[in-house]
């Protein structure tokens, strides 16, 4: 701040490089003079000088920025060299992005193991809170405490029973569905995924009827349908991913779009693990699609604050 100000002796110009504004520049300042208990900076309508102390003072804050700097990139150079092992939870584990993450962690940290865990739909945000992963890829949306990185976004479609009149459907909507019973998630999945992945509520406030099995896992809850206990919602690319005999997929034409997310819990957020895991997904652009109609975009700046 008071370095910039040296360069520019300029109130306005020194706030447009810091991104402030000038009154908001001109407090700080004020505050650091209060601080020292001198004046750093002689003003006046037509120009900024600094004073005898705010001269004296300048080799010494550049000396701790430049120390700032060195130990910045000492850190950038320790997170490049990271060694040990990561653990990822995933309860897809044959999601594409998964091997072009593994690749992109090979090619950037060759020390470090990734560990892959498969997680069921509790233990994907359980397991971030009592640290037996690092991570998990999964899909939103993520409880309070969490928080996550955007990977891609998808339709959604519903899982029929094969025989089901509507399985023949190229789409349908949430009032054509109207009436069929919900395989939902276990009671212990959090709140607000289950409520989502079940249209719970609908659009037009139709109530929502559950079957009497409750699924833990993606391959539980897909085996229901099979038997035609009733219908479930899932991502678009599982029609690519998970093909099985006696189920067909169908897209809702008035589904919201469904989100594939890299979450971790909020307090673990700058562990080098998470760490090295944001900036390996925040680097990835366009990949993994499944969906024939994917929508991609870069993750650097949209991270999800769950809490």
């Amino acid at each position: 701040m008071l370095l910039v100000l040296a360069e520019e002796l300029h109130f306005g110009r020194a706030a447009g490089r810091l991104y402030i504004s000038q009154p908001a520049l001109s407090r700080q300042i004020r505050r650091l003079e209060e601080l020292m208990g001198v004046a750093l900076l002689e003003r006046s309508t037509r120009r900024v000088e600094l004073t005898a102390a705010g001269e004296a003072l300048l080799p010494r804050v550049r000396a701790v920025v430049e120390a700032t700097d060195r130990l910045r990139e000492a850190v950038r150079e320790r997170s490049r060299t990271l060694t040990g092992r990561v653990v990822l939870g995933c309860y897809v584990t044959a999601l594409p992005v998964l091997t072009a993450l593994g690749e992109r962690l090979r090619e950037h940290h060759p020390g470090l193991e990734l560990d892959l865990r498969e997680v069921d739909f509790v233990e994907q945000t359980d397991a971030l809170f009592d640290g037996r992963v690092d991570a998990v890829l999964a899909y939103a949306p993520m409880p309070p405490g969490i928080q996550t990185l955007p990977l891609a976004t998808e339709r959604q479609v519903v899982c029929l029973w094969e025989g089901h009149p509507l399985a023949g459907r190229p789409s349908v909507s949430y009032g054509e569905l109207a009436g069929l019973p919900v395989v939902g998630s276990s009671p212990r999945v959090a709140r607000v995924w289950r409520d989502f992945w079940a249209a719970d509520p609908r659009p037009d406030g139709a109530p929502v009827g559950y079957t009497a099995h409750r699924a833990t896992t993606f391959e539980a809850g897909i085996s229901a349908v099979a038997q035609g206990l009733g219908v479930r919602f899932v991502s678009a690319s599982c029609r690519a991913l998970f093909p099985r005999p006696g189920i067909a997929y169908v897209d809702v034409s008035d589904a919201p779009p469904c989100t594939a997310v890299l979450a971790w819990s909020s307090a673990r957020r700058d562990t080098p693990e998470v760490a090295v895991l944001r900036r390996a997904v925040g680097g990835m652009v366009g990949v993994g699609g499944t969906d024939p109609n994917p929508h991609w975009w870069h993750t650097g700046h949209t991270e999800s604050k769950g809490d």
